[in-house]
């Protein structure tokens, strides 16, 4: 019995939890613009959070953008237009997906490089040096020979 009631318990919890994650007075009321918004919330990334989506996220900046976004559905604006008023206002920051560019495409492939280049750095170094001590010329033996000679005396 007391299993049944904790189980109760936790359902009323989370269906709490869930009906305050949206008020439901913010949503559109056209089903299909309504989607096409929430499907724009999961690619534009909450400025405050950083690893969230608007979607995911209770931050307050989050809500205003989630606004924002609907007006535009609302407004008849496309996807596309939507983003690309999103970049214009906060950058290619604001996408969690951000557009293929020659930019991003150097942030990625950049360090590979760099890590590319030391290696090859070091394996040509250790190619220059040599592999086993060689043996002093006739005439550096005797410098050797009379250095040691000057110190020992």
């Amino acid at each position: 019995m007391r299993a049944l009631r904790r189980t109760a318990l936790a359902l009323i919890a989370v269906a709490t939890l869930c009906a305050g994650a949206a008020d439901p007075g913010d949503r559109l009321h056209d089903p299909a613009e309504e989607a096409r918004a929430r499907a724009l919330f999961r690619d534009v990334r909450c400025l405050v959070c950083q690893s969230q989506s608007i979607d995911d996220s209770d931050a307050a900046l989050a809500h205003d953008l989630r606004q924002l976004i609907r007006q535009q559905v609302a407004a008849g604006r496309s996807d596309d237009q939507i983003r690309t008023f999103l970049v214009s206002r906060y950058g290619q920051f604001v996408l969690l997906t951000p557009k293929a560019s020659l930019g991003n495409a150097i942030l990625w492939v950049g360090p590979l490089l760099v890590l590319v280049a030391g290696a090859t750095a070091f394996a040509a170094r250790r190619r220059s040096l040599p592999s086993e001590p060689q043996n002093l010329t006739a005439e550096e033996e005797k410098t050797l020979a009379k250095l040691s000679r000057e110190k020992s005396a």
